[in-house]
């Protein structure tokens, strides 16, 4: 029965301490977005088809591809090399 006296103090103390992290996650904000997570998890960062750094202006890049291509005389291509395959994205 002794125990009552030293369990009861430690089960408030627990419980405000589990409320004030409660408290803490809402301000802060950690409920404020539930399913971009679970969106992100879908999301395919290791393509290499998708660049790792933005070309750098004026060196190249598709819009330089194509006006080098028409200045040569050659007819201007609708898709990309990796894409001329099945037309359909395997994954």
């Amino acid at each position: 029965m002794n125990i009552l006296y030293l369990l009861i103090p430690l089960a408030m103390l627990f419980a405000l301490v589990v409320g004030l992290l409660l408290l803490w996650a809402i301000r802060s904000g950690q409920y404020d977005d539930l399913e971009g997570p679970a969106h992100r998890i879908l999301m395919d960062d290791d393509d290499p088809r998708i660049p790792t750094q933005p070309p750098a202006s004026g060196s190249g890049g598709r819009g330089a591809a194509k006006e080098r291509r028409e200045a040569d005389g050659q007819a201007p291509t609708s898709r990309r090399p990796e894409e001329a395959g099945s037309g359909t994205r395997d994954g």
